[in-house]
């Protein structure tokens, strides 16, 4: 048994489910809205995460609302390289080695002067965050399923063209009780033909049936949270073979009522199940807390033991689109945290 549990902060990690705004401090969501005179819902405004509930429309409604506010405190491209500095130091004081955050730069475009120069913005902040921090740092684009699918597919043709800039994969996000993953089909076509690794969100609101359908219709290398799989044996089974990182994300799932307590989250089934696991933080801006808390998660809640911890953090580099030599040096820290 061991004596003293090693610090989850210095076990060396991927992250490889992060939104952009989401990644936000709370204090420079509070900074950046005094200095455009933006008034922010008093859910934004206290010490304490939102409560949170999106399992209902109205729920989901209303985290949209807050996440659409905070966004709208984006406006300049300096406002971009802060925030994604942030998110690397963040990411870095948690054991991150490397991170792929998330974006649809259609949400920033009209403040940025249209959909490529937002892009170029985002891009150009990445660049500088990992010169400025040393984080390797990738983006995934991700499409919107509540907007048409030809939206999607301008999207993916654009993240294509983009991916000698740092772009590595191609996701679809929000409400995924709306838009059938099929319609999305000839976007992912598009993103796996031009290189880009195929991350869809699916198993968060709805069970496994969305996960089959990113497989079968999206041809999804990982998935975005992907936890539902747990309701289906055969299903895990199934990304166990096929080696299909999920993107578990343990503190969203209990903020929006996916599951009710930290202990609920079937982080067990899927391990045990051989389902390869990246533990993210999601919107850390909305639910409270950062990556190294989602280890925490697993060895508090459920007995993941510091060998299990390590285990995790080389699913989270395997799953991950880094380059051979900083997956080498990640594994090697990894396992230096757990003989040292």
């Amino acid at each position: 048994m061991e004596r003293v549990a090693r610090d989850v902060r210095q076990l060396p990690k991927a992250h490889l489910h992060l939104h952009f705004t989401g990644s936000m401090r709370p204090t420079t969501l509070l900074e950046l809205a005094d200095k455009y005179g933006v008034r922010l819902p008093d859910a934004l405004t206290g010490a304490e995460p939102p409560k949170l509930r999106a399992t209902d429309e109205r729920g989901w409604f209303r985290f949209q609302r807050l996440y659409d506010a905070a966004r709208s405190c984006l406006r300049e491209p300096e406002d971009i390289q802060r925030l994604v500095r942030e998110a690397a130091e963040e990411d870095l004081a948690d054991g991150s080695g490397w991170l792929e955050i998330q974006v649809d730069p259609t949400s920033y475009a009209p403040r940025l002067g249209g959909l490529i120069p937002a892009l170029e913005v985002i891009l150009d902040a990445v660049d500088r965050a990992q010169r400025d921090t040393g984080l390797g740092m990738r983006v995934l684009v991700a499409a919107n399923r509540m907007k048409h699918p030809l939206d999607a597919r301008t999207l993916a043709r654009l993240a294509v063209r983009y991916s000698d800039r740092g772009i590595v994969g191609f996701g679809l996000s929000n409400d995924e009780r709306r838009g059938m993953a099929r319609d999305f089909d000839r976007a992912f076509h598009i993103a796996r033909e031009g290189g880009l690794l195929s991350a869809p969100h699916g198993g968060e609101l709805t069970g496994p049936s969305s996960v089959r359908d990113c497989l079968d219709d999206l041809d999804a290398t990982r998935i975005g949270h992907g936890v539902r799989a747990a309701e289906d044996p055969r299903l895990l089974k199934r990304l166990a073979d096929r080696g299909v990182t999920c993107e578990v994300c343990p503190s969203s799932n209990v903020a929006l009522g996916v599951y009710e307590k930290p202990e609920d989250v079937p982080l067990r089934s899927l391990f045990e199940a051989g389902v390869p696991m990246a533990l993210g933080a999601d919107d850390p801006l909305l639910f409270g807390s950062r990556l190294a808390a989602q280890y925490e998660i697993a060895r508090r809640h459920h007995d993941f033991s510091d060998a299990e911890l390590a285990e995790l953090a080389r699913q989270s580099v395997r799953g991950s689109a880094a380059p051979e030599d900083v997956r080498r040096r990640l594994l090697d820290g990894i396992d230096a945290w757990l003989t040292g």
